[in-house]
């Protein structure tokens, strides 16, 4: 999920015009046995989204992916939403969040008897950092923990500002950033470990742009490869 980029002078002073700033956010996942496309929404309360103070953050997606590790493997359709709430600190272009709120997912997955459709509710805390250490560099992680299947996840992703010579000619890349990415994912009975690139900060058609892609390995499946396109709008 994409939730921060580096701050620029003209989206700050939006945000200082309007009290309930949001920022809208979304992510495409495509691997061999899975896709996931997501999107969602953060807004400030109370006060803009360059200061600290309380936030909401709304998301919902869907997956398509197999519905059993072993043969016949079938297809299962999943959705979810998470409704939180919480507190954000921000020092400069450095901020930290944390929120804690519901969780839900439903499933309908093809069995050997017919369609099963399920559905579950748990509880989330999730949290994300975005920091620049030094001039040209980056530092963002994000993580969550949910009771639903005692799942944990996590990413942490470094970058350096691309250099001149090769940022992109179709794109504003001024303040892209590009660097190593590792993600991992766990539940009671399966996990997952990612190893990648990405690029961050691209921005076309007024939106924030992420791109990454690398080797993942899986509790059920030898490595493959993994692809990720992320993007937020602030408003």
């Amino acid at each position: 999920m994409l939730l921060a980029s580096p701050a620029i002078a003209d989206d700050e002073e939006a945000e200082e015009r309007s009290p309930w700033s949001s920022v809208l956010f979304g992510s495409l996942e495509a691997g061999p046995t899975k896709g996931f496309v997501s999107a969602g929404m953060k807004t400030a309360l109370w006060s803009g989204l360059s200061s600290s103070g309380f936030r909401t953050m709304l998301k919902i997606g869907g997956a398509q992916e197999q519905a059993r590790r072993q043969r016949p493997r079938g297809i299962a359709y999943k959705s979810e939403a998470q409704a939180l709430i919480g507190y954000e600190w921000r020092i400069g272009d450095t901020f930290l969040s944390l929120y804690a709120g519901s969780d839900y997912e439903g499933e309908q997955r093809e069995e050997p008897r017919g369609t099963v459709t399920t559905g579950r509710y748990g509880a989330r805390l999730h949290g994300d950092l975005w920091m620049t250490p030094s001039e040209g560099t980056m530092l963002q992680a994000s993580a969550y923990a949910s009771t639903l299947d005692g799942r944990l996840w996590g990413r942490v992703a470094a970058g350096w500002l691309l250099p001149q010579a090769f940022r992109l000619a179709s794109f504003q890349s001024d303040g892209a950033h590009i660097g190593p990415e590792i993600e991992a994912y766990r539940s009671h009975d399966y996990h997952k470990l990612r190893f990648g690139l990405h690029l961050t900060g691209l921005r076309l058609f007024g939106l924030t742009w992420r791109l990454s892609g690398g080797i993942q390995k899986t509790s059920d499946r030898p490595a493959d490869a993994y692809a990720t396109l992320g993007l937020h709008w602030q408003s």
